[in-house]
């Protein structure tokens, strides 16, 4: 393997390059839980960065920053999304919800209360994500029957295996 020989002026250069690029800043405009946001963020700043650093709202969950569990889950445009994956830069213009923002005038939304009516939580750390993710399954109706239900869940993990009561809940929350 050949090796690199950088001089000080290439070592330079690189080094002012990946400062510029990590340093440069996106204005962006969101709709955050109903309410308009104008925000300059690093452009390397993930949604979930700017929900819980720059916002305050801490309901979406730091766990795995991989995609692979779910407890940052949100809605932009009413679609799921990982917030951890998600540049905030590239939800410019969208409407975001949080679990902050689900309950309206103090009154939860129905997936909220039938959570709480099955008891499909424990710890509690999955749950904003898992409701979020429901919220969204329910509205894009594509879950038919129990199985269906829980595939389409499958991407937020529950590390206390509240599975059984998630499911209900959903199922519930659905009118069946």
């Amino acid at each position: 393997m050949k090796s690199i020989d950088w001089t000080d002026g290439d070592r330079s250069a690189m080094v002012a390059g990946m400062t510029r690029r990590f340093s440069e800043r996106a204005e962006i405009a969101l709709a955050v839980n109903g309410e308009p946001r104008r925000l300059t963020v690093a452009a390397c700043a993930t949604l979930l960065d700017v929900l819980r650093d720059e916002l305050g709202l801490t309901g979406a969950k730091r766990a795995c920053d991989l995609g692979a569990c779910g407890a940052c889950t949100v809605l932009v445009d009413d679609r799921r999304i990982y917030a951890c994956l998600a540049l905030a830069a590239a939800q410019d213009g969208r409407r975001v919800l949080t679990i902050e923002g689900l309950a309206r005038g103090g009154e939860l939304h129905p997936v909220q209360r039938a959570f709480v009516a099955h008891d499909a939580l424990q710890c509690g750390y999955c749950t904003p994500g898992q409701i979020l993710s429901a919220v969204g399954l329910l509205g894009e109706r594509r879950a038919t029957d129990d199985a269906s239900l829980r595939e389409q869940l499958c991407g937020n993990l529950c590390r206390c295996g509240a599975y059984p009561s998630i499911v209900a809940a959903v199922r519930d929350a659905a009118g069946g």
